[in-house]
């Protein structure tokens, strides 16, 4: 059976200091924030996700966006180097955490710079978006840490938002989900399904037909249902202030050795 282990951080004291780059900075209830995540958590092991809690990150505002700091690809954990220079001090505790699960741990050197909210897996396809966070000698990394591994890596140009899973992410068959205008180049997804709302373009695929999404895309869910999909919803207010989404908030780990 895979695995099926969550890494998440809990929401730190700072959180309200978080960055913000495409979006008006707005107030964040820190307290709203901690009992979002803790619901966020819930559903996780709701639907048969082992929660793994990464030691907090006090000092660094955005810690909770744990999915930035290290990308699975099998049982390989590559702990990224982050594009904003202030969040680099998160990854400590994420290597710490996915060694200790056994994985085969890897790391982004200077120059490179990789945002794990840049990468988007779509079975042994790995779209890296080259943008404000991941550089070219980030994509040149990762491509040399997974395509030996059987992955194909295509590099993808953002501009228009703070990571391509801004823009995008994949329901279980593969297809694409997003908002043309968010893209810089479309045609590089072959199969492709339009929503309605922006936070539409995030799920998180949870097993099954079952797909996280925030509770500010109700038409989007509406519209997945309507496909056959089981929306599993989640009220994430506060970290979408942040331009967090459902994707960032956990690094999900499906291929982990027995």
């Amino acid at each position: 059976m895979p695995s099926k282990k969550a890494l998440i951080r809990r929401p730190g004291p700072r959180l309200a200091e978080g960055l913000v780059t495409h979006v008006e900075r707005a107030e964040v209830d820190v307290d709203l924030a901690l009992e979002q995540w803790e619901a966020y958590a819930e559903a996780l092991r709701a639907h048969d996700w082992e929660t793994v809690e990464v030691d907090p990150a006090d000092d660094c505002p955005d810690a909770v966006f744990v999915e930035d700091t290290v990308v699975m690809y099998r049982n390989v954990a590559l702990i990224t180097r982050p594009g904003a220079e202030s969040r680099r001090p998160e990854t400590e505790g994420v290597e710490e955490a996915v060694a200790s699960l056994g994985c085969s741990v890897n790391w982004i050197w200077e120059p490179g710079t990789l945002d794990g909210g840049d990468v988007l897996k779509v079975g042994d396809t790995i779209y890296v978006g080259r943008g404000g966070r991941t550089n070219a000698a980030g994509v040149q990394q990762l491509r040399a840490a997974f395509e030996p591994l059987g992955a194909r890596v295509i590099a993808v140009p953002v501009s228009k938002v703070l990571h391509l899973k801004s823009a995008i992410t994949a329901l279980p068959d593969g297809t694409v989900l997003g908002r043309i205008p968010q893209l810089d180049v479309p045609s590089l997804f072959p199969r492709f399904l339009p929503v309605p709302e922006e936070s539409g373009s995030h799920v998180v695929l949870l097993g099954g037909d079952r797909l996280l999404i925030a509770a500010s895309a109700p038409k989007t869910a509406e519209m997945l249902a309507d496909l056959g999909h089981e929306p599993v919803v989640v009220d994430i207010s506060e970290f979408e202030k942040l331009e967090g989404c459902v994707t960032c908030l956990s690094v999900r780990m499906r291929d982990l050795y027995a």
